[in-house]
C-alpha cells in the first residue's frame, strides 16, 4: 500500500476546499443577480419570494449579503 504522507493529504484538502469556497462564492454572485433580475421582472422582493415559494426576509438577506460583499470588496478571492 502506497498511502500519500499526511502533510500532503492536508495540503491538496486545503486546495480543494478553496477552490470549493471560491466556487461557492462566484455562485452566491450569480444567484444574487439571478435574484435582482427577478426584482426587476416582478416589481419586488416580496414578490420573487412568493414565486420561488421562499420569505420575502431570506431573498432580501441574501441580495443585502452580496451588497455589503461587494461593497466590502471581499468578493476577490483570496488564499490564506
Amino acid at each position: 500500500m502506497n498511502a500519500k504522507p499526511w502533510r500532503e493529504r492536508v495540503r491538496e484538502e486545503e486546495q480543494l476546499l478553496e477552490q470549493l469556497r471560491i466556487l461557492a462564492s462566484e455562485s452566491a454572485t450569480r444567484r444574487a443577480q439571478a435574484l435582482r433580475d427577478g426584482v426587476e421582472e416582478l416589481g419586488t422582493v416580496a414578490e420573487v419570494a412568493r414565486d420561488l415559494g421562499r420569505s420575502w426576509n431570506a431573498v432580501d438577506k441574501a441580495l443585502k449579503k452580496q451588497d455589503r460583499k461587494t461593497a466590502s470588496g471581499t468578493d476577490a478571492t483570496t488564499t490564506e
